[in-house]
């Protein structure tokens, strides 16, 4: 075995070309770095600090329409041809797959990089673990120095960054980097022999885009205290608005009912409304890759196709599916660059940064127009079938009365239909960038909420 490591493109060189040689017919190859560190502090003291660095590759091979993927955290020029050679016997034997592929020359020069796009999603700036600490620390004291608080199960702080670069056989090679700062805190309030928690975050590529650890420990303090006292709501049907931290979760919904994967598979309740109404007017749904410093931003996909901004849903009219080369092929349909792919599986549809676009009403006024409501500020559990539609999930929150928010609410259950939900779904103008799946508050007209009957 060769002692002489090899630099990154090397290994991806060298596992590609060996495959071909061995007799694959066509190959990819998808590498990662990646590094950070993570500061878990409870009650004024460190608990856990984590390192890692990690580094694994993974290869795809295709024997005709015969398919293996392998992975290996080896970079000796001997192992990895090994490696290689073993994946193409694997795939000699594999059963016939007759959508996947990779990209044509033609498709790669139909979807090329806009390399004159920058999409920020890297900072320089390495914090080291006396400033990790003290965002853990901050956001920790500030929670615990409201009154009523407590306890603290705990403040997370992190810092992480990674490299993927990508290799075809076809001659695509292409290389993104992004990191990742966070910080939470999660806390508790005691009355009368009852507890209550509740939580608040940050989550940014650019650390000074982090939301203060003051301000977080704060709001994760308001919210708990809030919830003190709360009680099962009256079971009923009711409008229900969603807090953009649970509206996120509404976007998501949309996402998987529109992934080609499942459309290619009918295991959408949307399978059939390409073109058709599938929600109010008033939704407007965009994946943009572009966005700057936001957590899903690219410039390729995971097949080496260069990315483009598209609207999904225009004014509650569906206009396309996400969509990859395999399940492009099996719907007779162009590829959109929606590929998204791990070390050892292969790619699959996905999103960027997927959100719901804004309104023109603000959450107050929204809130203001139901007089007797949920508003929904945590979920747990789900029970949600995209083949059907049908949902259901535990809630908690607060009561809207007369147009303002009342007594916090528990032990909640919110059932209906997405296909209903999604028709009589109205946005506020709060959006933000916090996540790569985004959306405003929601306001959803009826559904059935169980609590006390």
């Amino acid at each position: 075995m060769s002692a002489n490591k090899l630099d990154d493109k090397d290994v991806m060189n060298i596992l590609i070309d060996t495959a071909l040689s061995s007799g694959a017919s066509a190959a990819d190859c998808v590498l990662s770095r990646s590094r950070g560190v993570s500061l878990t502090r409870r009650l004024g003291k460190d608990e856990t600090i984590e390192r890692y660095e990690d580094f694994d590759t993974g290869l795809r091979v295709f024997v005709g329409n015969k398919i293996a993927s392998v992975s290996t955290n080896e970079n000796s020029e001997t192992a990895i041809k090994d490696v290689a050679r073993r994946a193409v016997d694997m795939a000699k034997i594999a059963p016939q797959d007759d959508f996947s592929l990779i990209a044509s020359q033609e498709i790669l020069e139909e979807f090329p990089i806009n390399e004159a796009l920058s999409v920020d999603s890297y900072d320089k700036v390495e914090p080291n673990i006396d400033i990790i600490r003290d965002r853990a620390k901050e956001v920790e004291d500030t929670a615990l120095s409201v009154k009523g608080i407590t306890n603290s199960d705990g403040a997370d702080a992190s810092w992480g960054e990674g490299e993927t670069l990508l290799m075809t056989s076809n001659g695509f090679f292409g290389r993104s980097k992004k990191s990742n700062h966070s910080v939470s805190v999660v806390v508790i309030a005691e009355k009368n022999g009852k507890m209550e928690r509740d939580y608040d975050y940050s989550s940014k590529v650019f650390g000074e885009d982090l939301k203060t650890s003051k301000q977080i420990g704060l709001e994760a303090a308001n919210k708990t205290l809030a919830r003190m006292g709360a009680t099962k709501p009256v079971t009923g049907k009711y409008p229900v608005i969603f807090d953009p931290r649970v509206s996120r979760s509404i976007a998501s919904h949309f996402a998987s009912a529109i992934n080609g994967s499942a459309i290619a598979r009918k295991t959408s309740f949307l399978k059939d409304m390409l073109n058709k109404k599938v929600a109010n007017t008033s939704i407007n749904i965009v994946d943009d890759p572009f966005l700057e410093r936001g957590l899903g931003s690219r410039l390729f996909d995971a097949e080496g196709l260069g990315s483009r901004k598209y609207t999904l849903i225009k004014d509650g009219v569906l206009q396309q599916w996400l969509l990859d080369l395999s399940s492009a092929k099996q719907l007779n349909l162009k590829p959109f660059g929606n590929a998204k792919r791990g070390i050892s599986g292969p790619p699959s549809p996905g999103t960027s940064n997927f959100m719901i676009l804004p309104g023109k009403i603000t959450p107050e006024n929204l809130i203001k127009g139901v007089s007797n409501g949920f508003y929904v500020t945590d979920m747990i559990g789900s029970s949600v079938s995209m083949i059907t539609g049908d949902y259901s999930r535990g809630a908690s929150g607060f009561w809207i009365k007369n147009g303002k928010l009342s007594m916090p609410i528990t032990e909640a259950t919110i059932a209906g239909n997405l296909k209903e939900m999604f028709m009589t779904l109205q946005p506020a103008n709060d959006l933000d960038f916090s996540h790569s799946m985004n959306s405003p508050t929601l306001l959803i007209e009826g559904m059935t909420i169980a609590g006390n009957s």
